[in-house]
């Protein structure tokens, strides 16, 4: 009955995830671009092996794992502050809850759109305050190291709302009597966040976590829009790689083994995480003990 019931959706991954991977695997194999007049013909491992000696792959392997990571952590510090504050009872409570969700509820891509006209020399508004208060213009899309802050705050802006809705759903399953409880034996507000709601939260804690790495690691729109991966490709992400050898250099077979390749690191990334939160887990049950 239980695996009736979890046909559909099974069905349903099979058909949008499963079985995209196996064909970009398959293609990974051959060559299969214009210069093939699109035809698959079998070439070993060459695509791989082209993989394994691009420095740009690897640079935008680092590039992405950067934005995600540091994207993340910051994530889920805001929106544990928000989540705390959203489940505290205020007026118009409702009002606000619905309100914190505009972020995350915008399309990516206008989203981008006035996040590139926030970031823009001469004629946006960080450029105009900088300018009247008599400092040099920062250029934040013109360099390499303010461009790619620009995307984080960017995303962090956009996600933050998501995990703070998926944490204030962690919040609202605490019982109450155990902050009472802890309070008539002496314990303080930040005892109480310590000692009970970091530790219930901690599965709704780690589900954002992982869900957002896969997320942020396969970002593509926002950084098409605000920078399409300059300047000099230092903001280039793994999925923009992918999209430009595919749409731009017509190279289907490389393009496939780059999304596989992104694939298999992303599994593997979520594995480690996986790992060390249940080593932190068994760690602190130690601890305790």
């Amino acid at each position: 009955m239980i695996n009736l019931l979890l046909l559909p959706a099974f069905t349903l991954i099979l058909i949008v995830f499963i079985i995209p991977i196996i064909r970009y695997g398959w293609i990974s194999l051959h060559s299969f671009s214009l210069a093939t007049n699109l035809s698959l013909i079998p070439n070993q491992f060459a695509n791989w092996d082209r993989l394994l000696n691009d420095s740009r792959f690897w640079v935008d392997i680092y590039q992405t794992t950067r934005f995600a990571f540091v994207s993340v952590f910051l994530e889920i510090i805001l929106a544990m502050i928000i989540a705390l504050t959203l489940n505290k009872h205020f007026n118009n409570r409702g009002i606000i809850r619905t309100i914190s969700l505009l972020p995350w509820a915008l399309p990516t891509t206008i989203m981008a759109l006035g996040w590139r006209w926030i970031f823009n020399a001469p004629y946006g508004p960080i450029e105009q305050l900088i300018r009247i208060l008599g400092l040099a213009e920062l250029n934040i899309l013109s360099n390499p190291n303010f461009t790619w802050i620009a995307t984080v705050i960017a995303d962090v802006w956009k996600t933050t709302p998501f995990i703070a809705i998926i944490l204030l759903a962690g919040l609202q399953t605490i019982p109450k009597d155990l902050y009472e409880a802890f309070k008539l034996e002496g314990g303080t507000y930040f005892d109480s966040f310590k000692e009970i709601t970091l530790p219930l939260l901690k599965p709704y804690i780690s589900l954002s976590i992982i869900f957002r790495l896969a997320q942020a690691f396969g970002v593509f729109d926002l950084i098409q829009v605000i920078t399409s991966g300059g300047p000099a490709g230092s903001t280039e992400s793994i999925a923009l790689y992918a999209y430009l050898n595919a749409m731009r250099f017509l190279d289907f077979g490389y393009s496939s083994t780059i999304m596989v390749a992104s694939f298999i690191l992303l599994i593997l990334l979520i594995l480690v995480i996986n790992l060390s939160i249940y080593s932190g887990k068994k760690i602190l049950s130690t601890i305790k003990l």
